[in-house]
């Protein structure tokens, strides 16, 4: 789906890849991860969701943190800086966008982050 919007194009690929490598780290074999995009109002809404293994209100409040450096091992051990999704931020940010996490303990994750329409 082509969406016309005006942004750094570099930087927002380097969000959504984030975005889903976060999403195969955290989610164990046999699970499933979809990535989405819609319109809604004067913004593109686009989202990666996970069926793996969830975070905790509190540890939501940490990812986007700066001060406050949060990372947990992967369903295979995989290790993290803590740093992919502060700079995901950013990125969305710089771009005009908001990014959002939803999450439930042993039911996955979803990220998802808007950018504005081209008016």
């Amino acid at each position: 789906m082509n969406l016309p919007v005006n942004l750094h194009r570099n930087s927002i690929n380097t969000v959504v890849r984030n975005l889903i490598a976060n999403a195969i780290k955290f989610t164990p074999e046999g699970g499933e991860i979809r990535l989405n995009a819609d319109v809604k109002d004067n913004e593109y809404i686009i989202s990666v969701t996970d069926t793996g293994v969830g975070m905790s209100e509190e540890a939501i409040k940490k990812l986007f943190k700066i001060g406050t450096k949060y990372s947990t091992l992967g369903t295979a051990k995989e290790k993290g800086t803590g740093l992919g999704l502060i700079l995901c931020k950013d990125f969305i940010e710089k771009n005009g966008g908001e990014i959002q996490v939803t999450s439930e303990i042993n039911k996955g994750s979803s990220f998802s982050f808007s950018l504005p329409a081209v008016k």
